[in-house]
């Protein structure tokens, strides 16, 4: 029963004519007097602000914030591979070819994700990781390897939220939401970066402009909560095993690419 009644709810909130309602509210200059307690129950670290918190116009301007240029070392070394986002490292492993993956308890397809059977196929036998944003974390979203976007392209509607609870009651959220998937291609290696929306209809937002990226550039940002999914075909990468069910901060090294 609870299942059902978390649905219907969340049903609700992706209405298109109630997420239009909270988004007018959030980007409104009447919501930047909820940044003080934002900040205070999600233990935000301000020294890392580029802006001062009063300087914000709205909630949702708080919520995309830039960081100070130090604030996220970028790993220098050519080889790493470097978290794209700030997050939790909800789960990694092989990609098999049943294509399904288990995530607090839900079946989850990593081919219905992608929505690209040629695409799939490349990444069979490699390995995936899931990276959660909670509202605390930084959104931006950077380059994980210096390389050239092949292809990118758009999937799905609406947004089940992407926390415990979502995950746990929500219709698959990491294959169906709303998601913008690109395609790095890495010395030869190819990298999937998907940015899967969560809560609300299309909040993510591309910025980078150039098909070429530089590891560690802003590619774009998420506006109500969100997840990241990286797949790396078999063999081209060797993954930092510490990482798993663990915080980890953009430009922080996740792994190595593997020259064949």
């Amino acid at each position: 029963m609870l299942k059902y009644l978390y649905r219907f709810l969340i049903d609700l909130t992706n209405n298109l004519y109630i997420s239009n309602i909270v988004r007018a509210y959030t980007t409104s200059k009447i919501s930047n007097k909820l940044i003080p307690s934002f900040i205070k129950v999600f233990k935000i670290n301000e020294s890392e602000l580029e802006k001062n918190s009063n300087d914000y116009k709205s909630l949702h301007e708080f919520f995309v914030r830039t960081l100070k240029k130090d604030a996220r070392p970028i790993d220098a070394d050519p080889a790493t591979v470097i978290s794209p986002v700030d997050g939790y490292v909800e789960d990694m492993g092989t990609i098999t070819e049943d294509r399904n993956i288990y995530v607090k308890g839900q079946l989850f397809s990593i081919r219905k994700m992608l929505g690209n059977d040629q695409a799939f196929e490349k990444y069979i036998n490699g390995v995936f990781m899931i990276i959660y944003l909670s509202p605390k974390d930084y959104h931006r979203i950077h380059s994980p390897v210096s390389g050239k976007v092949i292809s990118q392209w758009d999937h799905g509607g609406k947004s089940y939220p992407v926390n415990k609870w979502g995950l746990k009651y929500g219709r698959s959220p990491l294959a169906e939401n709303y998601r913008k998937i690109s395609e790095i291609e890495c010395n030869g290696a190819h990298v999937v970066l998907a940015k899967v929306g969560a809560l609300f209809i299309n909040s993510v937002t591309l910025t980078h402009k150039n098909d070429f990226l530089d590891k560690g550039e802003e590619i774009g940002f998420f506006s109500f909560g969100s997840t990241v999914i990286l797949l790396f075909e078999k063999g081209n990468f060797s993954a930092n095993n510490s990482i798993n069910k663990h915080s980890v901060k953009m430009g922080q090294k996740i792994g190595v690419l593997v020259q064949n």
